[in-house]
């Protein structure tokens, strides 16, 4: 399977919400939060295991009208993987 087509998710130990009082989404875990930029936080929301990376990546570019986002969106899903924060 190409990485295009995997189907990233949230790790379990992990709760992305958006939180009123930082008016930004957020990650929590038991030890604390990671506060998340808008463009982190618009790939995470998308990482629900059901779409494949090719199909985030074309949702965004619909969703913001850019084109080649591919390898920022990859990069991006290869880094959460590396701290955990997906499976």
């Amino acid at each position: 399977m190409s990485a295009l087509q995997t189907r990233p998710a949230v790790a379990a130990m992990f709760r992305l919400q958006f939180e009123p009082a930082q008016d930004c989404w957020v990650l929590l875990y038991p030890e604390g939060m990671v506060k998340l930029n808008t463009p982190a936080a618009e790939i995470l929301r998308r990482c629900d295991g059901r779409r494949s990376v090719e199909q985030i990546v074309d949702e965004l570019e619909q969703a913001f009208a850019q084109a080649a986002l591919r390898d920022d969106v990859c990069t991006f899903i290869d880094e959460a993987r590396q701290r955990g924060w997906l499976q």
